[in-house]
């Protein structure tokens, strides 16, 4: 079996932020949107470079609509990586 070695932290050089989800009430996100959020972690995840999750930030909001209790929530990724991705730079151009 090939065995791969696990990153250290110390080897981290570039974290990305990757959000999924919202909690903005008079801007929900659309099920296309939710989709490229996890479209955008799952690269993170699975391409070269490949990046592990060193944290996350979970927010969530309650509002009160009428008599009703909508609660939203917002999880922010920390995918940290050895270097920058390429393919990151190239979508910035």
């Amino acid at each position: 079996m090939k065995r791969e070695e696990k990153t250290a932290l110390t080897d981290i050089k570039y974290i990305k932020l990757v959000p999924v989800g919202s909690v903005n009430p008079n801007n929900p996100l659309s099920d296309s949107s939710k989709e490229s959020q996890v479209a955008v972690l799952n690269r993170c995840l699975n391409d070269y470079p490949k990046g592990i999750i060193i944290g996350k930030d979970v927010t969530i909001g309650r509002y009160m609509i009428g008599e009703h209790e909508l609660t939203m929530e917002k999880i922010t990724y920390h995918v940290g990586f050895e270097r920058k991705p390429q393919w990151e730079e190239d979508e910035k151009k």
